[in-house]
């Protein structure tokens, strides 16, 4: 018998070259962040994110109509003037996520709306919590708060809600509040593993939810801390979590792996605006074959382990799925 050579991967056709792929992405995997705002016909170009605007629910509603991801993340960005020090307007049932929710299951009831659950975007000061008058996060506070923002989501009717505040208890506080309002079947997906990353520098500009003070290192993960993750996506899915997630993705795939002989539930990853951001201007200077180099870091993340990726290129690359 002869020993196989790498010279027989040369004789493969495209369909038995297709049939041998053990990782491969499809558009059922990617969800597609949105930014929405208040307002009518609005589309704001968001500078350190090429491509990638904050829109209008009408405007949102239009471009629904043509979405080939299978999932949508919400991000309310509500402006300025509705921020307070309680993020009053985070749980406003005619809030801009619950009007978006709405219109986004209007136009297409087939496309899963996920909603991520923090008041950074709400808070005169920019922290994913309430604080205390000595500036410090009052966690039950925040956990209350971040339970009405569920609940108000679920009942627009997101199919999923997605706290990222990294609150202690709050996946336990979101689904005791989310099942005493019968809304057993909304799941939660987890920001379970997030670190305290300079990979969300162009999120904060979007989002206009940049800390007026200090920064968000006290209750994000050190970048070091493979264990600490592990452990706490692993007390997320005790509470109650129907989905974790590891964030950022790329710099993180060891955590990511590991993370995925360790449960049973399925994992997403979110290549952060960062990651998304250096892609795109590598591309636009010709430093990088930007397909070839996203397909690649994207089938990266799934080779990793995780069962959905969410990217701001989710759009452009269900179009290159489609294309073969």
């Amino acid at each position: 018998m002869y020993p196989r050579t790498r010279m027989t991967r040369g004789r493969r056709s495209d369909g038995l070259r297709r049939l041998a792929e053990e990782t491969s992405v499809t558009s059922g995997k990617l969800i597609l962040p949105v930014f929405v705002v208040p307002g009518r016909g609005v589309r704001e170009a968001i500078k350190s994110m090429p491509g990638v605007e904050r829109i209008s629910v009408d405007i949102l509603r239009k471009r629904a109509k043509t979405f080939k991801s299978g999932a949508v993340m919400l991000f309310g960005v509500p402006g300025e003037k509705a921020k307070d020090d309680a993020a009053s307007a985070a749980f406003a049932e005619d809030g801009i996520v619950p009007l978006a929710v709405k219109a986004l299951k209007k136009e297409r009831p087939d496309i899963v709306v996920i909603t991520d659950v923090c008041v950074c975007g709400y808070t005169s000061h920019g922290h994913c919590g309430i604080l205390t008058k000595g500036g410090e996060i009052d966690n039950e506070a925040t956990v209350n708060v971040l339970a009405g923002v569920a609940v108000a989501h679920a009942r627009a009717g997101a199919d999923m809600v997605a706290p990222s505040a990294m609150a202690d208890g709050q996946v336990k506080g979101i689904r005791t509040a989310l099942d005493g309002e019968a809304f057993e079947r909304t799941a939660i997906m987890s920001y379970a593993a997030k670190f305290a990353s300079s990979f969300y520098g162009p999120f904060r500009e979007a989002a206009h939810s940049a800390p007026a003070f200090g920064d968000r290192r006290s209750y994000q993960l050190p970048c070091g801390n493979r264990r600490e993750a592990i452990r706490d996506a692993l007390l997320d899915e005790a509470e109650g979590a129907d989905w974790l997630m590891v964030k950022p993705a790329m710099p993180y795939l060891d955590v990511l792996a590991e993370l995925k002989g360790e449960t049973r539930l399925p994992i997403a990853a979110y290549q952060v605006s960062g990651e998304y951001s250096m892609l795109k201007l590598a591309g636009k200077h010709g430093v990088l074959d930007e397909k070839r180099a996203v397909v690649e870091s994207i089938t990266a993340i799934r080779r990793a382990g995780a069962d959905a990726i969410i990217t701001y290129y989710a759009e452009e690359l269900a179009g290159w799925v489609g294309e073969g």
